[in-house]
């Protein structure tokens, strides 16, 4: 063999053995992050942002590598917080729902594709052609025209409306926007869908996702009411900030929304509906809860979601594409797909992280309104699972967290100095007193009570108060519960002869609730 031909043949023998060894190595497992490896990063969102406890469940390759409880059930109390503590999961429930759906689908009894008053001949929506053409698979996706949280005010807070009740005033609520044209968040739906599966299957919600979904998963503990929340035992009690210091408060009751929002959960149990949707489906004894080609529609982009610039902390992580499918949030994470959602209640938020890719699954359960203690630690475990360059994400969310508390503040306060103090309302209080309507919500009373005004929200308890005037013939309603934290502008519109033409409302706040849908209303008093 020739000199050169022998060169050519060593360099042809590194380049193979470098191959190889590049090979072996993506093939090798990599270090795998231990269950202690979190802890801190737990500890140190909880204090940071006052959370009393948190539960957390991780899936990794087909196995649980986190189920466990870190502080307490209530503050005040020893009783600590462990893998078998329920929390209210809130809009993560929304994905159960999409589930149950899709078993429908699986067994032929109703399309993702086929309008819903093909199951529910009653429902309307406000335009004749978006009643029509409304699909199973457009409840589930928020491209529907309502807008932001729109209608919620017939459920929360709690109403004396019963679901049916609430899904039959859809009819009366007028569209932000032409039909599959714009992603708007909402909850409603989710109660039409609810009606399908009864509808379809002779059972309710409650008791189909009972007995179809958490029992063949395992999921024994876990329930499907709001209610169930206040059975005690084993519950986290929900906190909130309330007049700035986190306290615990009472729990959202009512079950009008259960398919939006009303399952109960813990981690173990957490974990093991990872495991299913990791899966694509499976169930542990390899049966399957949904067919393979049914998971992967769930985690199908159909409504696009606008990219914004974000905050310049998370710009190593901003998405190149953004979507919702069924049940489920769609982006990517550092170049992997990520189906995510969040769930948020009067004193409980939550969040399911899955990487499908790395088969790796997060749920952080909180009994504190703190998104950013959830996501600083569902964006820690990520990273290590990655393999990323380390970021204190804690310490980021209190950067974003302290640059919007300084933003509400500056509103406040601009808000403030713009007010007309000295103005006086155009008529005298009992002029404002009266019986008002509003053609999706119902009826608003407003009386005189000693020197000033009260109001009542006729279906809704909680929405009970005083209007203090502000400037002009505009009032504060101040609920007498302060745990809503949804104070709101009531604004009267006054014909030429001096008598109410409209009244209509907005929150005070920028941090008030978007289910506090108060800018939707059209009061019009009762002659």
């Amino acid at each position: 063999m020739s000199s050169v031909v022998q060169v050519r043949a060593f360099r042809q023998l590194r380049v193979f053995t470098l191959l190889v060894t590049l090979l072996a190595l993506a093939a090798a497992p990599t270090a795998q992050p231990a269950a202690a490896d979190f802890d801190a990063v737990v500890q140190r969102a909880m204090t940071a942002f006052e959370v009393p406890g948190i539960s957390l469940a991780v899936v990794k390759d087909g196995r649980v590598a986190v189920a466990k409880g870190y502080g307490v059930r209530k503050l005040g109390e020893s009783g600590p917080v462990d893998a078998q503590t329920l929390f209210g999961i809130a809009s993560n429930t929304k994905a159960f729902t999409a589930t149950a759906l899709g078993i429908l689908v699986d067994e032929g009894k109703i399309r993702w594709d086929a309008p819903v008053i093909d199951y529910v001949p009653w429902f309307q929506m406000s335009d004749p052609y978006v009643t029509r053409e409304m699909t199973v698979r457009d409840l589930l996706v928020h491209r529907s025209g309502l807008g932001l949280g729109a209608g919620d005010l017939l459920w929360w807070p709690p109403s004396t409306y019963n679901r049916k009740e609430i899904a039959r005033r859809l009819r009366y609520i007028p569209l932000a926007t032409s039909f599959r044209s714009a992603y708007a968040y909402d909850n409603v739906l989710y109660l039409v869908a609810g009606e399908v599966i009864e509808a379809v299957s002779g059972q309710s919600w409650e008791d189909f996702v009972s007995s179809r979904i958490l029992k063949k998963v395992g999921m024994a503990a876990s329930n499907v009411r709001h209610s169930d929340a206040t059975r005690g035992g084993n519950v986290a009690t929900p906190h909130a900030p309330i007049d700035g210091k986190v306290r615990p408060i009472a729990p959202f009751d009512s079950d009008n929304t259960n398919p939006a929002g009303g399952i109960n959960s813990n981690a173990d149990e957490m974990a093991k509906w990872m495991l299913v949707q990791l899966g694509e489906g499976k169930l542990a004894d390899g049966t399957p809860l949904i067919r393979p080609d049914t998971a992967r529609q769930l985690t199908t982009i159909v409504t696009p979601i606008p990219i914004g610039q974000g905050a310049p902390e998370f710009a190593a992580v901003r998405p190149s594409f953004n979507g919702y499918g069924l049940g489920f949030g769609l982006r990517d994470y550092r170049g992997h797909k990520l189906v995510t959602h969040t769930g948020g209640l009067p004193g409980y938020v939550s969040k399911v992280a899955m990487l499908p890719d790395r088969q790796l699954g997060i749920a952080i359960l909180t009994n504190q309104e703190s998104t950013a203690a959830f996501e600083a630690i569902a964006s820690t475990i990520m990273d290590a699972y990655l393999g990323a360059e380390k970021v204190d994400w804690v310490a980021a969310w209190q950067a974003v967290e302290r640059r919007a508390r300084d933003a509400n503040r500056a509103a406040a306060e601009s808000a403030s100095s713009a007010r007309a103090a000295g103005s006086k309302p155009s008529l005298p209080l009992e002029r404002y007193a009266g019986s008002y309507e509003d053609p999706w919500y119902g009826g608003m009373t407003i009386a005189r009570a000693g020197a000033g005004l009260t109001i009542k929200f006729d279906k809704t308890p909680a929405l009970s108060g005083t209007l203090e005037h502000w400037q002009h013939d505009t009032f504060v309603a101040k609920w007498s519960d302060r745990e809503l934290r949804a104070d709101a502008f009531v604004t009267f519109a006054l014909n030429p002869d001096g008598t109410i033409d409209a009244v209509k409302m907005r929150a005070v706040s920028p941090e008030t609730d978007f289910s506090f849908d108060f800018q939707d209303l059209s009061f019009r008093k009762v002659r």
